[in-house]
């Protein structure tokens, strides 16, 4: 597997090593790199050929590494050496302890005798340097890709305890319902674990010890990890629970991925994704199919099924999904020559069961590329010494690219066996050859070695200009980003200054709006002073030629009650009536009782009745237009001058109209008069 399994977790993964300091001496500095993991949905991610996470690097102390694990609980924290973190096993085993559920401390070059990191890194492929931070980068890569041993100073048991959370106290009173109380709420609480740790269905087992009124305490032995268990520690009222693993003797180091076979693997790809594992013997091993499964879903599932050498399509050419998985198991590739027709997968799948026509094509594929290869895998077997793994040496041959006898080569020198063996094997396989001196075999052994390292030194130097030509192309997008981040960060410092200015006119605003609203306040409280001081309105047009004036919304008696009692209606008041229609002649006479001065009439005209009783009580009643009135909020005022003009028009219209009446009345009469005489001669 490489770093692109990285894809396959949600959780970071920390690289740490010493950048400066000494663990045994004082403040110590580490170099940090967390590898975030990539979502493939989201539009950001980068391409399969690219990095498969995103890279934070930093320097930062002990206490500060501490906290961001904790903050940021890591699936990994991985190192060269689990005591570059602690001083001796005490403080070891204190940062293990301290270690968030679910975060392992990973040794990435070994287990009680660690290889050179350099060594692990050349053998897995990730890029090298002598400085603490590629160090660093170096061991969370590796421990990406499940390489290195967990170190652990606690088993896979947990105990669970419920016990006490306060003293049952020295006597009283109360004492006994006190305590029954306090041990009836730990028996309820022992209950409510028992009941979440079968739910989860986890084994263990439990003891109790029982007291007045309830338990004491209960332990529970769980067969589970504390990140596996739905109970946390917890302190409330009179309970307390502690969760804490079981210790070993001292420290272990288990193997992040356990030795899995060698096996061939068919995609089919599409909504519905399925892939299928068959053995290096034909034996189909697993089934896969899901609608709803994500790249990282069928890579974690094809993980636990072995280790891929083969990845097979039943189409020509290879879908782009499924080369995505060849290139990230680093296995060879099969297709056919054409598409797989149908009948023929169905005849090849025949003896097998599955659930649907996706699992049957990726079977197919994976049953049609061991076909292909099935000889090829026992001519390897035939070449392949009883005391090498057969399967290693075919991975190696079909998914490396090398020949047998330099697979075996580099088995037998990994075994600690040397090319001696290999030696003697080639004798047996030939014995008509002449027998040669040991020098001569010592030559032809060398020249052997010589071939090969050659040959393995192009490959390198092919490799070192791919990655020349990579860091070349890392570094153009590494200045872009820089470019990027130039602007994105002149942006933010934009949008900070403006946010700055935005907030300082906010506070600017609403101090005037609080200005506003207290000198609003004081002019009503100085309208009321005045209104209680000025109550007849008189003395705010004395001397200047105006004449106040009482606003009244309209002709009617609410309007008019609504007026006096705001500010008066006396004698000698000028009215306006704002909208003069609609009075009758109640409403007429309630206005007469007051004597106005004049009423100006505003819009709408006034009504027969209300006229005839205005002008019988002497009321004058003269047009907005001939008096102009002036409004500011409750107040109002006219020009005298205007008023009187227009009372004085009013006056000689009314004294026309008396005289119209009155002639109006002698004519009536007289008309009255004469047919009164006329009628009894009539009846003559």
């Amino acid at each position: 597997m490489t770093t692109r399994t990285i894809r396959a977790r949600d959780r970071p993964v920390f690289g740490v090593d010493v950048h400066s300091g000494d663990v045994r001496g004082d403040s110590p500095s580490y170099a940090l790199v967390i590898l975030d993991p990539v979502d493939e949905d989201d539009p950001d991610a980068p391409d399969a050929d690219g990095p498969m996470a995103r890279v934070t690097r930093d320097v930062v102390s002990f206490r500060k590494l501490c906290r961001l694990i904790d903050d940021r609980e890591p699936l990994y924290v991985a190192t060269d050496n689990a005591y570059e973190l602690a001083a001796d096993k005490g403080e070891l085993v204190n940062f293990l302890r301290s270690l968030p559920d679910g975060t392992r401390l990973v040794q990435v070059t070994g287990a009680e005798r660690p290889e050179p990191l350099s060594r692990v890194a050349s053998r897995h492929g990730i890029p090298y340097g002598k400085e603490p931070m590629k160090e660093a980068e170096a061991a969370a890569r590796l421990a990406a890709a499940n390489v290195g041993h967990e170190v652990t100073a606690f088993t896979d048991e947990t105990t669970v305890k419920v016990s006490r959370g306060r003293s049952t106290g020295k006597g009283g009173w109360s004492q006994d319902r006190y305590t029954r109380r306090i041990h009836g709420n730990v028996r309820k609480r022992t209950r409510q674990v028992q009941s979440k740790l079968k739910e989860a269905n986890l084994d263990f087992e439990r003891d109790v010890t029982e007291k007045y009124g309830g338990y004491a305490n209960a332990t529970f032995t769980v067969e589970a990890r504390p990140e596996d268990i739905p109970v946390s520690n917890s302190r409330a009222g009179d309970v307390r629970v502690e969760v804490e693993r079981e210790r070993r003797d001292g420290i272990e180091y288990e193997p992040l991925v356990q030795r899995r076979d060698r096996v061939i693997v068919g995609i089919d790809p599409g909504t519905t994704t399925a892939a299928a594992v068959v053995g290096l013997d034909g034996t189909v091993h697993a089934l896969y199919s899901s609608r709803t499964g994500d790249t990282a879903e069928v890579t974690e599932w094809i993980v636990e099924q072995g280790r891929p050498i083969i990845v097979a399509a039943d189409v020509e050419p290879m879908p782009e999904t499924v080369e995505k998985f060849r290139r990230s198991f680093d296995a060879a590739g099969w297709r056919p020559t054409t598409d797989l027709p149908v009948d023929e997968k169905l005849h090849r799948t025949r003896e097998a069961s599955y659930d649907n026509d996706h699992e049957r094509d990726a079977l197919a594929a994976a049953l049609y590329a061991y076909d292909d290869h099935e000889d090829q895998f026992e001519r390897i077997a035939a070449k392949t010494p009883p005391r090498l793994d057969r399967e290693a040496v075919i991975a190696g041959v079909v998914a490396g690219g090398a020949s047998v006898e330099a697979v075996v080569d580099d088995l037998s020198e990994d075994d600690g066996s040397g090319g001696g063996s290999g030696d003697g094997d080639a004798d047996e396989a030939d014995p008509t050859e002449p027998e040669r001196t040991e020098e001569e075999e010592t030559i032809r052994r060398l020249r052997e070695r010589v071939d090969r390292l050659e040959s393995h030194a192009e490959s390198l130097e092919e490799d070192l200009e791919e990655r020349d030509d990579r860091i070349a192309e890392l570094e153009g997008e590494l200045e872009e980003a820089k470019r990027e981040e130039r602007i994105e960060a002149r942006s933010r410092r934009a949008v900070s200054r403006l946010e700055r200015e935005t907030d300082r006119l906010e506070r600017e605003r609403d101090e005037a709006q609080e200005r506003v609203a207290d000198l609003e306040r004081k002019v009503e409280t100085l309208k009321e002073l005045w209104r209680l001081d000025h109550s007849n309105f008189g003395d705010v047009a004395e001397g200047r030629g105006l004449v106040s004036v009482k606003v009244v919304e309209q002709f009617t008696l609410d309007a008019l009650d609504a007026a006096d009692e705001a500010y008066g209606l006396v004698a000698g008041d000028v009215v306006f009536l704002r909208d003069a229609s609609g009075a009758g002649r109640r409403t007429a006479e309630r206005l007469a009782e007051t004597e106005p001065r004049a009423v100006i009439r505003g819009e709408g005209n006034l009504s027969d009745v209300a006229d005839a009783v205005l002008f019988e009580r002497g009321v004058p009643v003269v047009p907005a237009d001939a008096v102009p009135v002036r409004e500011v909020d409750e107040l109002a005022v006219a020009s005298e001058e205007d008023l009187a003009a227009a009372v004085e028009e009013w006056e000689e219209e009314a004294e026309q109209r008396r005289r119209d009446q009155k002639a109006e009345r002698i004519d009536r009469i007289i008309s009255e008069h004469r047919a009164g005489r006329t009628l009894p001669e009539t009846e003559e």
